[in-house]
C-alpha cells in the first residue's frame, strides 16, 4: 500500500517562502513520475509542477521562476520549494505520484497573507 505524507504548510508572507515536503512509503519511488498540484477555493485542483522518473520538470507557467519540484530518492521524498509567494499561491497542496489516478497525499494549506 503508498502512502504520502505530506508537511511544510502554512502561513507566509508575500514575498516569503515555503518548503512542502512528501515522504511516501510502499511501492516504488524510484519509477514513478512526481507532481504537486493545488487548488484553491471555488477552483479546480491544478498541476503545479510535476517530476519524471527520468528527471525531466515542468511548471504551471504562474509559478515558473518561483518554484522548485525535486526528489531525494534515498528518503523517499518529493519536494516543491516555493519562493517570492503571492497571494494567490494561496490553496492545499497535494502531493502526486503515479499520475493522476496513482496516489495521493491528504493535502496542506499554504495561506499567502499580510
Amino acid at each position: 500500500q503508498v502512502q504520502l505524507v505530506e508537511s511544510g504548510g502554512g502561513l507566509v508572507q508575500p514575498g516569503g517562502s515555503l518548503r512542502l515536503s512528501c515522504t511516501v512509503s510502499g511501492g516504488f519511488f524510484s519509477i514513478y513520475s512526481k507532481a504537486w498540484y493545488r487548488q484553491a477555493p471555488g477552483k479546480e485542483r491544478e498541476l503545479v509542477a510535476s517530476l519524471t522518473s527520468g528527471g525531466t520538470t515542468t511548471y504551471a507557467d504562474s509559478v515558473k521562476g518561483r518554484f522548485t519540484i525535486s526528489r531525494d530518492s534515498a528518503k523517499k521524498t518529493v519536494y516543491l520549494q516555493m519562493n517570492s509567494l503571492k497571494p494567490e499561491d494561496a490553496a492545499v497542496y497535494y502531493c502526486n505520484v503515479a499520475g493522476i489516478s496513482g496516489f495521493w497525499g491528504q493535502g496542506t494549506q499554504v495561506t499567502v497573507s499580510s
